[in-house]
């Protein structure tokens, strides 16, 4: 049977001079400890701190990564036991799921998840053949004998994974609960909340109307005014932080436009999409002029803005429909940032108080207009590849295209973003091979000292996360 193995100078240059430099500098990062700053992981696992139960439930189902490029392929979520919104049928044999990725397992050739599954398997599980149809009961059973046993419970898990903070993102109705209790439990480990308020400020957020009159029922203020609406935010922000540590808000809108309304049209225009009554126009204008509330509350504050433009989320509407959102059918549009974030920037940008991490799905915006931008603005950080280009070519478009302008310092580190647990160790050693990769082509071409180098190499791993995300 073919062998699965892990080669050492994976992701390293071909080149043997180069790739003895980037040995050197990861080694001096390999191991420094994990700041996962922003995620989708459940914080119900660290609360609750249940064994995973099969290597379905673990690697499969919650992963958007994987069960997206299975879809593409003509698998049914349903045949890969993703849940229905109406409760329909979805398939329960968890083996029966395994299975079927272990069949098309070869589909993912070539891709991160690929990279980030094999890590798992390898130094997760000891698995020492590759994953097909022949060995998927193999590899089934292994895992969910290992997941039995006290070393595979999410605390045991995130302390061998050397984590120091962990944060999961709640949707601003949230009671966090789960947060609540993880911090009454006497456990170091660190799992903090983020702010994510899109279904309270997005007028085309499903249910929205619905979601203003919990929101205000949750922290008494009069959400039928204006003020009061951005009480509310004031005081759901104000609760995240001090029941779930929250450190930052993340926003997930379409593009990345931002306004700056006088409080008069503003309180309009928030009448208007209270109401129900308001075009697509209007609704962008809103979520705009919220982006620059939430500056301002950053400044009051003190959390972190992240702002996550650039997809077509949810474009499937079939998927949609029978399984809700983030089902792995968001899809990269072109962004415009330079016009885009001027009012919000035009106000605030050169506050030192405030810290905005910006992303995009739009790789030919780093060089033309946000590298430039936060090479400019004190404000302005730029966030790591994200989604589509998490991977080591994205990692390496990055930073040849945002390197020059922006420089090391105005970046955040990584992130993995990820609602996979297992894959958080594999996603940040990508991330450090390729920084190292990176910067050992610097050292070669005698553009960087190598001792600088380490200093980059260190900052990029550990101290620009920890600095970016006030960790």
């Amino acid at each position: 049977m073919a062998q699965l193995s892990l080669h050492p100078d994976r992701l390293f240059p071909a080149e043997a001079t180069t790739r003895a430099i980037a040995r050197r500098l990861y080694a001096e990062v390999a191991d420094l400890p994990i700041i996962s700053p922003h995620g989708h992981t459940d914080p119900a696992w660290f609360d609750e701190n249940k064994p995973f139960t099969d290597a379905a439930s673990l690697l499969i189902i919650p992963d958007h990564y994987v069960f997206r490029m299975l879809f593409s392929q003509g698998v049914k979520l349903e045949e890969l036991g993703v849940p229905r919104v109406d409760g329909g049928w979805t398939e329960g044999d968890h083996r029966a799921i395994w299975r079927r990725f272990a069949e098309k397992y070869y589909l993912f050739r070539g891709t991160p998840s690929r990279m980030w599954l094999d890590w798992v398997f390898s130094e997760m599980f000891g698995m020492t053949e590759l994953l097909n149809s022949d060995t998927a009961d193999l590899y089934y059973d292994a895992i969910g004998d290992a997941l039995a046993t006290d070393a595979f419970r999410p605390r045991t898990l995130f302390e061998r994974f050397r984590m120091e903070a962990l944060a999961t993102t709640e949707s601003a109705l949230d009671p966090l609960d789960h947060h609540r209790r993880i911090a009454e439990s006497g456990w170091r480990g660190r799992v903090i909340t983020t702010y994510r308020p899109d279904a309270v400020v997005d007028p085309e957020y499903e249910g929205f109307s619905e979601n203003l009159v919990t929101l205000g029922e949750m922290t008494g203020e009069d959400v039928a005014t204006w003020q009061g609406y951005l009480n509310a935010h004031r005081n759901r922000r104000a609760y995240f932080r001090e029941v779930g540590g929250a450190t930052a808000s993340d926003h997930g809108h379409p593009t990345a436009r931002t306004a700056d309304l006088s409080p008069a049209e503003a309180q309009s225009l928030y009448a208007k999409v209270r109401s129900g009554d308001f075009t697509p126009a209007e609704a962008e204008l809103f979520r705009a002029q919220m982006l620059t509330e939430m500056a301002r509350m950053s400044i009051e504050d003190g959390m972190v803005l992240q702002i996550h433009p650039g997809s077509h989320r949810n474009h499937n509407d079939m998927v949609m429909k029978a399984f809700g959102r983030d089902k792995g059918a968001d899809i990269p549009t072109q962004t415009d940032y330079v016009e885009a974030l001027q009012p919000l920037l035009g106000r605030y940008g050169s506050d030192p108080a405030l810290s905005i991490v910006i992303f995009t799905l739009d790789e030919d915006s780093y060089s033309r207009e946000l590298a430039p931008l936060a090479g400019h603005y004190p404000a302005l950080k730029l966030g790591p590849p994200w989604w589509f280009h998490d991977s080591p070519e994205g990692m390496r478009r990055f930073r040849e295209r945002a390197t020059e302008t922006a420089g090391f310092y105005n970046t955040v580190g990584f992130n993995d973003d990820t609602r996979a647990f297992l894959s958080i160790p594999a996603r940040h050693d990508v991330a450090r091979r390729m920084d190292c990769a990176f910067l050992a082509r610097l050292v070669a071409e005698h553009r960087l000292p190598e001792d600088e180098a380490h200093e980059v190499a260190h900052a990029l791993t550990y101290g620009l996360v920890k600095k970016a995300y006030k960790l």
